[in-house]
C-alpha cells in the first residue's frame, strides 16, 4: 500500500464498518480509499485508477461524476434540497412520477416513495398486506418467493428472499413465506433451451398457488436475473405465465426490478420482455444513475383505490421515511431518463452487449468455466471445480476473491459473488475497455483455478 492510501486506510479502520465485509479481511486486504471517479473509472489517493466493471454495486449507469446529472443536482441545491412529502410537495417528484408512469408498463400509475431498495421491497410487501386487509381478506398474509431469491437487508425484504447466506442467522425474526424452485436456467437438463426448462419449472409456482391462493397475498420475483444468488437467468416465459396464474388466483404480483431495472437486461424494464404488468414494480439503485438513495414503489389505481377513504375508517398506508421523495435524488433520477430519451441508451446498449457477449463467451472454453450466461449488459461467467459434471468449488475456499484481488492488480474493480465472475459495467464502457474486463477476468479465473 502506498503512503498516499496509507494515511486514509488508518483512519478509516478506526471507525467505518463496511458492508457484507468480514472486517478481519481487511488485515491483509485493506479497503481502497478512492478520491475520485470519471466515467467507467474510479482513482485512489496514490493515483492508480480502477476500471468500475460492477457499477459500483450495480447502481451507476452513466459513469462517476456525470456532467449531466451532475449539473441537475447542482440546479436542484440552489433552489430546494429538502421538504417533507407529507402534506407538502414539490416539481420534482411531480415530474419524476409523471415520467416514469409514462414509461413503466401500462396501468403502473401511483407511485410511492423510499430512500433504498430493501426499503422500497418493505414497502410493497406492506402494501399487499394492506390491500387484502383493507378489502376484507385479512387471511391474505403470505408471500411466496423462488429459491437463490434476494431482495434486500430488512427483515421484511429478507424474509422474502432466500439466499442462505444473508438470512439463516435471522431467521428466528422473519416472517415465514413459502419458497418455490426457481427457474434459474443453469440447473436445465442437456439439451433443454431455457424457455423449455423456465416452462417445466412454473410447475412448481402453480402449485403453490393453487395451495396456497387463500392465505397468499403476493408473490415476489427479481424479473429474468436473481442477481445478488449469483446472477442466475431465466427465460421471460416464467413471468407471462406467472402473471396469468397471479390472475386466476387473485394474487398480487411484486416486480423486484431494482438491480434489472434501467436498461440492465436490455429494455428498460426486465417486465417488458414477458409483455406483463406486476401490480407492485420496485426501483431504485439506477434510478438516480448511482448518484443519491432514492426508491420507489409503482403500483396501480384499484390498490390506491384500497386505501383511499375518509381518515377515521383508518385504511390510510401510513408508512413513511424521513427522505421520501428527496428533490435532489429526484432531480438526479429526472437527468438520467433524460440522458435515457436524448442519446438512445437502450439501442447504443445493444452494441456494447453484443461486444461484451463475444468477448465473454471466449472464457467458456476455459476447463473451469461450467457456463457463460447474458441477458443484455449483464454477463456472468460461472466457476467450476468439475466442468463436466457441473462440480461447484468449496464456498470456503474462497476463489472469487483470487479474481478480486488479481483484477486489482490489473486495475479493474471485478466483485465476484461466490464462484461467479460477473460484468455489470457502467453504460458509457467502450469497447476497449469491455476488452480490458475480460482480459483482466481470464487472468483471474486463471489464477483462481490453477491448482
Amino acid at each position: 500500500m502506498t503512503s498516499a492510501n496509507a494515511a486514509y486506510v488508518k483512519r478509516d479502520l478506526a471507525h467505518v464498518w463496511h458492508p457484507c465485509t468480514q472486517m478481519k479481511d481487511h488485515e491483509r486486504l485493506p479497503p481502497i480509499p478512492i478520491r475520485r471517479g470519471s466515467g467507467v473509472w474510479l482513482e485512489d489517493f496514490a493515483g492508480k485508477r480502477y476500471l468500475d466493471a460492477v457499477s459500483s454495486w450495480w447502481v451507476n449507469l452513466f459513469g462517476h461524476a456525470n456532467p449531466r446529472i451532475n449539473a441537475a443536482v447542482r440546479a436542484q441545491l440552489d433552489s430546494l434540497e429538502q421538504v417533507i412529502l407529507a402534506g407538502f410537495t414539490h416539481e420534482p417528484v411531480i415530474a419524476l412520477s409523471e415520467e416514469l408512469t409514462a414509461l413503466a408498463p401500462a396501468g403502473l400509475s401511483r407511485c410511492f416513495y423510499a430512500d433504498n431498495g430493501s426499503s422500497a421491497v418493505e414497502v410493497a410487501v406492506k402494501m399487499s398486506f394492506h390491500y387484502w386487509r383493507n378489502t376484507g381478506q385479512p387471511a391474505k398474509r403470505r408471500f411466496i418467493t423462488l429459491a437463490n431469491s434476494y431482495h434486500g437487508e430488512t427483515l421484511g425484504a429478507l424474509a422474502v428472499g432466500n439466499v442462505e447466506l444473508y438470512k439463516e442467522i435471522y431467521r428466528p425474526l422473519l416472517m415465514d413465506v413459502i419458497t418455490v424452485p426457481s427457474p434459474d436456467c443453469y440447473e436445465r437438463a442437456p439439451g433443454a433451451s431455457w424457455a423449455e426448462h423456465s416452462r417445466a419449472q412454473f410447475a412448481h409456482m402453480e402449485a403453490a398457488l393453487a395451495r396456497h391462493a387463500h392465505e397468499a397475498a403476493a408473490v415476489i420475483v427479481e424479473p429474468l436475473v436473481q442477481c445478488a444468488g449469483g446472477m442466475r437467468m431465466y427465460d421471460p416465459v416464467y413471468l407471462s405465465l406467472l402473471r396469468a396464474a397471479c390472475d386466476r388466483h387473485r394474487v398480487h404480483l411484486i416486480a423486484d426490478e431494482i438491480a434489472v431495472g434501467f436498461g440492465r437486461t436490455g429494455t428498460l424494464f426486465a417486465c417488458e420482455q414477458a409483455g406483463i404488468r406486476p401490480d407492485f414494480m420496485c426501483l431504485s439503485k439506477g434510478l438516480t444513475g448511482g448518484y443519491l438513495p432514492l426508491s420507489v414503489v409503482l403500483t396501480t389505481e384499484p390498490v390506491y383505490a384500497a386505501f383511499y377513504d375518509e381518515y377515521a375508517k383508518l385504511t390510510a398506508f401510513l408508512h413513511s421515511h424521513s427522505f421520501t421523495g428527496n428533490p435532489l435524488g429526484c432531480a438526479a433520477a429526472r437527468a438520467t431518463l433524460a440522458i435515457f430519451r436524448e442519446d438512445d441508451t437502450l439501442a447504443r446498449n445493444r452494441a456494447l452487449a453484443a461486444h461484451l457477449g463475444a468477448r465473454a463467451v471466449e472464457l467458456e472454453a476455459h476447463p473451469h468455466v461450467a457456463e457463460v450466461r447474458q441477458r443484455g449488459m449483464i454477463v456472468a461467467v460461472e466457476m467450476v471445480r468439475d466442468k463436466a459434471r457441473r462440480v461447484a468449488y468449496d464456498w470456503r475456499e474462497r476463489r472469487g476473491l483470487t479474481v478480486y484481488t488479481h483484477a486489482l492488480s490489473r486495475g479493474v474493480l471485478l466483485r465476484p459473488v461466490g464462484n461467479v465472475v460477473y460484468f455489470m459495467p457502467p453504460y458509457v464502457i467502450t469497447p476497449e475497455e469491455i476488452d480490458l474486463l475480460v482480459d483482466v477476468a481470464r487472468e483471474g479465473i486463471e489464477a483462481a483455478t490453477c491448482d
